[in-house]
């Protein structure tokens, strides 16, 4: 398998843990959608990291549609539980956290646009996202060691991604000292 992506996406960052949770053999490819030699378009139409190609060469993007494959892999731990309704729940809390992630990203892009280009209004609805999000986050991991039931998850895997690109471009984020 190849996996492209940039290093700073943390949505590439989520599919390395998974891939190094179940001990799966990949190379990882370098590749920046915003230069202009990148390859990811003729793998994504979307032209978005990450990006993933199976030996076979059939192509998987989006990170969540990529941990659904990974799942389907004969390679464990598995990150969803057998039980169906548990794993839309499991799947719930990765979209939770994808949306806080989108959030942060959103408003990293904004923030950087030139005055006069930039709006606060919608930085301000991303950070209220975020806020939000970390709120629910926080009420559902109250008194718990994992998210979901007795193990590790996809939902604590996408969670810690979210927390620490949280941390890497809003360090002023007070999610710590909740």
């Amino acid at each position: 398998m190849k996996l492209f992506a940039s290093l700073t996406s943390p949505y590439a960052r989520k599919i390395r843990i998974i891939l190094a949770e179940k001990a799966l053999p990949f190379d990882l490819v370098v590749d920046s959608p915003w230069e202009a030699n990148t390859r990811v378009p003729d793998i994504n139409p979307l032209g978005k990291v990450p990006a993933l190609v199976t030996d076979d060469g059939e192509a998987f993007f989006d990170s969540p549609v990529i941990a659904g494959y990974l799942e389907t892999l004969d390679a464990t731990p598995h990150l969803l539980p057998p039980q169906p309704l548990e794993a839309v729940r499991v799947r719930q809390t990765e979209a939770l956290a994808d949306g806080i992630t989108d959030a942060a990203v959103t408003a990293l892009l904004e923030s950087r646009r030139p005055d006069g280009e930039r709006s606060d209004t919608v930085i301000a609805r991303q950070m209220d996202k975020i806020e939000r999000g970390l709120d629910l986050l926080e009420t559902r991991a109250a008194g718990r060691e994992w998210l979901h039931g007795e193990r590790y998850s996809l939902g604590d895997i996408a969670t810690g991604v979210a927390l620490g690109y949280l941390d890497l471009r809003f360090p002023r984020t007070a999610w710590r000292d909740t």
